[in-house]
């Protein structure tokens, strides 16, 4: 039975693999519609046969790594139930120490090495396809470096999830569910005001803008819009990347405006205004609260699923997956892959929202700078640097984009400019 269960989870991904390979290479329309052929949101104009067939060549393939990673994520969590793995991390564990946390620091680092070595290969894959587009400058010891952080942040933040988790569970087994998400609250805030200060210097360097004129004009705009700004921040990312990038990040007295030197060597003051405006807009509309909010509202319906689904699936396939009861933490995988599903399928509804505050945040900049010209350009010169897209396929979109197409974007800029133009003409 456990076989055929392995060998079914197998077929089942690889003929997954096949129909999104199929969907991305063969079926996907990515023309662009007649009515906006030859108008600035065709890439055609901003873009040489080249840039165009490259374009196309990367986007499929990064959006095809994209869709087996996730699905690749269940199958290694249910391999490792199903051929009793996670049974076997707890007995090593329980051979190593005989206290209680350092056993599940012993699981935990052997469910995390092992989660790792099984991904890497695509993790490779997708660090290989940058470099080879051009889109990365990361030498592999660089990027192995920004792995290993990754690993050991999201093994500390592992360990300390199983520890509270499991002891919930052992302490009320139909209530751990919520207290564990009251307790997460704090922690997630905790989080993500230690983000700028502490993790994100773990990866790049962060100082103030170099570019005193500009951030003179930066602060301006931020006055304008009420914005306590007193610095805005630059960091060292074209020693990884070719893309351009600009963003906001934390919450209270910690948070921070955050500009990609290879934006600020890119675009001229008037393109780096409005994306600072933009960014501006998520402050001033408290995109990030409601962000906030949204995520623990999620993750409370969340723990409940798993609470639910953990419960049957043990009661169901216990046996089979080497689990006698939610509360032993050789059910952690189990955990982490119902997890991971569920984030796959809630991922639409985010990014809808996410799509939907990211247009207010360019009608808000094209508004608050009335520079439809800098804004057009400077949606072409990402386009371009990133190699996107400007008309994804449906799925694409659906799953991957929390921003607008660049279609979208570029033609609601192009209707905004023909409007002001009529009205400069009365």
């Amino acid at each position: 039975m456990v076989r055929k269960m392995g060998v079914f989870s197998v077929l089942l991904y690889v003929v997954y693999g096949l129909l999104a390979y199929l969907y991305l290479f063969h079926f996907a329309d990515t023309s662009l519609p007649f009515e906006y052929q030859g108008t600035k949101a065709d890439p055609a104009t901003f873009l040489n046969g080249r840039e165009l067939m490259l374009t196309e060549e990367y986007s499929k393939t990064r959006n095809l790594l994209f869709f087996l990673s996730t699905p690749l994520e269940w199958l290694i969590y249910f391999l490792i139930l199903l051929f009793g793995l996670s049974k076997a991390f707890k007995r090593w564990a329980e051979q190593s120490s005989q206290y209680k946390i350092a056993q599940t620091a012993i699981y935990v680092i052997w469910l995390s090495f092992f989660s790792y070595i099984a991904t890497f290969p695509l993790s490779y894959i997708s660090y290989s396809l940058s470099k080879t587009y051009n889109i990365s400058t990361q030498s592999f010891a660089s990027w192995m470096k920004d792995e290993l952080i990754d690993f050991w942040i999201n093994y500390l933040t592992m360990f300390i999830i199983v520890t509270v988790l499991y002891w919930l569970m052992k302490k009320s087994t139909k209530r751990w569910w919520f207290y564990g998400w009251l307790l997460s609250v704090p922690f997630t805030l905790f989080m993500m005001f230690l983000q700028p200060v502490v993790i994100d210097p773990l990866y790049n360097d962060f100082y103030p803008l170099k570019d005193k004129q500009l951030e003179a004009k930066i602060l301006d705009l931020a006055s304008k819009a009420k914005i306590p700004a007193e610095h805005v921040f630059e960091v060292n990312m074209s020693k990884k990347t070719n893309s351009l990038n600009a963003y906001v990040t934390g919450i209270g007295s910690n948070s921070r405006i955050v500009l990609w030197d290879t934006t600020l060597e890119r675009l001229n003051d008037d393109q780096i205004l409005f994306i600072m405006a933009h960014e501006m807009a998520h402050y001033v509309e408290k995109h990030v609260y409601f962000g906030i909010a949204g995520y623990l509202l999620m993750s409370l319906l969340g723990l409940y699923l798993i609470y639910r689904m953990m419960n049957w699936g043990v009661s169901k396939w216990g046996k089979e997956l080497k689990i006698a009861a939610v509360n032993d933490i050789r059910s952690f995988p189990l955990f982490l892959m119902i997890l991971s599903m569920l984030m796959f399928a809630s991922s639409p509804l985010s990014n809808l929202v996410s799509r939907y505050q990211e247009t207010r945040a360019d009608r808000y900049a094209i508004h608050m700078t009335k520079n439809s010209e800098a804004a057009i350009d400077s949606f072409q010169k990402l386009t371009k640097s990133g190699l996107s897209q400007v008309n994804p396929p449906l799925l694409v979109k659906i799953f991957r984009y929390g921003h607008p197409t660049m279609l979208e974007r570029i033609s609601r800029l192009e209707e905004y400019e023909i409007q002001h133009q009529k009205t400069s003409n009365k």
